[in-house]
């Protein structure tokens, strides 16, 4: 990650493919990637490798809603709503203003650019020393 990426968005994109959710598949994909890039086996793929593709695809994970105890599973007060109320725009996380957001998407682009060249360029180096590897 570069200076202008911020740590909680996840990846809009993958080698120019538009992205949704990432499944288990893409980020095991994506760790391989990284194991090459590394000049390790794709096949031999760390948990480091697993933690930092899964950071990449799905940005910092957010922590989950507090589990249901019999303490905070009744319900206190009912909260009024009125048909006129039409609620208030809730803020981006982390973006300030579109100028920012804009730069962000310019650098994630950047960023996944260069992850490409280097799976690239190891999948070349793979190859020119006779171990040609597939898949990665």
């Amino acid at each position: 990650m570069n200076e202008y990426s911020q740590p909680g968005f996840g990846k809009i994109s993958v080698h120019g493919d538009g992205m949704g959710v990432p499944t288990p598949e893409l980020v095991e994909k994506r760790a391989r990637e990284i194991a090459l890039i590394h000049e390790r086996s794709p096949e031999e793929f760390t948990d480091a490798d697993w933690e930092q593709a899964r950071q990449e695809l799905m940005g910092v994970a957010t922590s989950g809603a507090p589990e249901e105890t019999l303490e905070n599973a009744s319900l206190e007060e009912e909260w009024p709503v009125v048909a006129s109320d039409t609620g208030e725009r809730a803020p981006r996380a982390g973006v300030e203003d579109d100028e920012m957001l804009g730069a962000q998407l310019v650098a994630g682009g950047v960023e996944e650019a260069t992850h490409d060249r280097m799976v690239e360029a190891a999948k070349s180096e793979q190859s020119q020393e006779g171990g040609i590897i597939e898949g990665a």
